[in-house]
């Protein structure tokens, strides 16, 4: 076996819109991404936007408090910025100013709101008709690239390398394709159990912010520690 691999991915989301494949593959006859089988079982389409309002309402989580989350983020996010806790995972990237001409360098995240305020996000109307997720409890659309070397535990000695992490378990659930977001709930579940650790173990845990339901659900489920959770900020501020 490989004693070491680089895992990444790169993002441009403004370059493939929401709704790509749909639009791409259903004129030139390359079918639906849910065929008749799939939408013969379960009557709809499925929705990441109907599934954030789903788990909502099944964790009864309140407009109130997914604003609340929502300018959290943002605080987390730029408090993280401002004290340079991204410093040494960010490479600065150099671009040219379309307006001016001038050369900038991005180093930094460039999607957090320094001047969010709660009464503003209050007046935000819901994605949904009666829904409770607005644009500021969803992840934001954000270009972007990471890479992480993953080893075994041969590689750091071999190449002379400082592990910044070690992999204890990993956890993987299926869940309900139309609630679609609740999966972190059973994955850490499984974790957990395949670990021997507990919530109690956790000094700090993370769980994407596609959509603000889906953390606050994590935690009231697990009975987790909301400050331990994302202290960063997450994709609602940094983006997805």
């Amino acid at each position: 076996t490989r004693a070491a691999g680089i895992a990444g991915g790169v993002g441009l989301s403004p370059l493939t819109p929401i709704g790509a494949m749909v639009m791409d593959g259903t004129p030139k006859g390359r079918g639906m991404p849910q065929g008749p089988k799939i939408m013969k079982k379960y009557k709809t389409m499925f929705s990441q936007f109907k599934g954030a309002e789903l788990t909502a309402k099944k964790w009864d989580i309140t407009r109130e408090e997914l604003d609340a989350a929502a300018l959290e983020s943002q605080k987390r996010a730029i408090r993280a910025t401002q004290e340079g806790r991204f410093k040494n995972e960010i490479v600065p990237v150099k671009g040219i100013d379309k307006k001016t001409g001038a050369e900038i360098t991005h180093d930094k995240d460039e999607g957090i709101r320094y001047n969010s305020n709660i009464e503003s996000i209050r007046k935000m109307r819901p994605l949904a008709p009666k829904g409770v997720i607005t644009a500021a409890s969803s992840s934001q659309i954000s270009d972007g690239a990471s890479a992480i070397l993953v080893c075994n535990e041969r590689a750091p000695r071999k190449y002379n390398l400082i592990p910044r992490a070690r992999i204890v378990a990993l956890g993987l659930a299926g869940s309900d394709p139309i609630v679609m977001l609740s999966g972190p709930i059973p994955a850490t579940r499984d974790a957990f159990k395949k670990s021997g650790l507990t919530m109690e173990d956790m000094d700090v845990y993370e769980v994407n912010e596609a959509f603000g339901s889906v953390p606050l659900a994590w935690a009231k489920e697990l009975g987790a520690d909301y400050s331990k959770l994302n202290v960063n900020g997450g994709a609602m501020a940094l983006g997805h």
